[in-house]
């Protein structure tokens, strides 16, 4: 197929974005796209694709913009219930760490999720998925970690696996076992560290063996604060992730700062996500390594909260910075990249193009998959957008509606009419 006649295609071409590199779009005007058996095998203007493949099946663009599909690095996508009596007490006045000390938070969805069965949560989530594959998002890393028992987070897994083979949306899996020190381990979270360390990890690793011999090992992730688990917890946790392969990844520096983003780099995680309280000097850090930040501004802005990542000082320091939506029950239910964007933009004051860039390519190398997804290159995943604006700049002016008419998904066109998909 070759998509011709678009007003700005957007390539991002050339790997992650570095610093004051960010933003660098990449654009081709009246440009095309030839797509063969799910890649990309052609990138230019439209005289010339249209001349070198006069015999293509067509796809008219007519004028919009043709992008890479978003790719979302952080959710919490797969729970249980909801948590809409807390988003009232928020508002009230009551601070996240506050419900969580009372027995709500995470520990609230950790009690729906072990209740549900898997086909209820395979039920509760897929409409969440189609709601991210219609709004743009074609890949997006979702964990567990509304178990905190071994049997639910395998569970958990379980059904991820599920909702992948069924959804044209790619789902890149963490383990996330460390999200919060189970009810049973109130008094010993301590024992529950060495619990994930000892049983689950192990135990993840003969399960993927059994259920996912084909696919990468999933990330392993450790919430890195405050009321959750320390330094040292989420150093020996990350530890034993590494000694059976595992990738990793880090929560750390949404209330404090505890040193997670030093580990997260000492130990070469893919990514240290959230990061709103930063010092300078792990700033610096980052800067200086292959980590990506990844920013969630939709959870201060869920949480009314006053402060966000300062991706500024992340861009100064040299630093590859990402966006996700952190799409969860308590803080964050939002499926909408477009909505991270115009939030970023205005929240921490950086341009549409960084926010593109920091959505697609940067996103996909903070789940290590910049080499197939994230931008519009030859060889890559067709995984694209054709918008409904001639302008890429609309995607951080406008919110509240959906800019996206058609997704390309592995070289297969789905347009977005209201409220359903068909194949084009």
């Amino acid at each position: 197929m070759l998509i011709h006649s678009t007003s700005q295609l957007i390539t991002l071409a050339g790997g992650p974005q570095r610093g004051h590199a960010l933003g660098t779009l990449g654009i081709i005007e009246d440009g095309a796209v030839v797509i063969r058996d799910e890649k990309i095998v052609a990138v230019g203007t439209s005289a010339e694709l249209k001349s070198a493949h006069p015999d293509e099946p067509t796809l008219d663009a007519n004028g919009c913009v043709l992008m890479p599909g978003f790719v979302d690095p952080h959710t919490h996508v797969i729970w249980g219930g909801d948590r809409a009596n807390e988003f009232e007490m928020k508002m009230a006045g009551k601070s996240y760490l506050e419900i969580l000390a009372d027995g709500g938070g995470i520990l609230s969805t950790v009690r729906a999720t072990r209740n549900a069965s898997i086909e209820s949560l395979i039920a509760q989530t897929r409409p969440r998925l189609l709601r991210m594959f219609r709004n743009g998002t074609t890949t997006v890393e979702t964990k567990t970690g509304y178990g905190l028992q071994t049997a639910t987070e395998l569970r958990l897994l379980k059904a991820l696996l599920t909702l992948d083979d069924e959804n044209p949306i790619d789902l890149v899996l963490t383990f996330l076992g460390a999200h919060a020190i189970a009810p049973e381990y109130k008094d010993d979270p301590q024992g529950y560290t060495d619990l994930v360390c000892d049983t689950m990890l192990p135990m993840l690793c003969q399960w993927w063996d059994t259920h996912a011999p084909r696919q990468p090992l999933p990330f392993v992730d450790v919430f890195c604060e405050t009321g959750a688990f320390t330094l040292e917890q989420s150093r020996q946790i990350l530890t034993k992730a590494i000694s059976l392969k595992f990738p990793i990844k880090i929560h750390a520096d949404e209330f404090d700062n505890l040193g997670g983003v030093s580990l997260a780099v000492e130990m070469g995680a893919a990514s240290a996500d959230h990061l709103v309280k930063t010092s300078d000097e792990e700033i610096a850090a980052m800067g200086n390594s292959d980590t990506v930040a990844v920013s969630l501004p939709c959870t201060p802005f869920g949480l009314a909260e006053k402060d966000y990542t300062p991706a500024k000082k992340f861009i100064e320091a040299d630093g590859i910075f990402a966006l996700a939506t952190d799409c969860n029950p308590g803080t964050t239910w939002n499926e909408s990249m477009q909505f991270v964007i115009a939030l970023a933009c205005r929240a921490m004051k950086i341009t549409p193009a960084q926010a593109i860039a920091a959505s697609t390519i940067n996103a996909a190398h903070a789940i290590r998959r910049a080499d197939t997804i994230g931008s519009i290159e030859v060889g890559k995943q067709a995984d694209m957008l054709i918008l409904t604006v001639p302008d890429y700049r609309q995607l951080g002016y406008r919110y509240g509606t959906n800019l996206v008419k058609q997704v390309i998904k592995r070289g297969q066109v789905y347009s977005v009419d209201v409220g359903y998909y068909r194949t084009a």
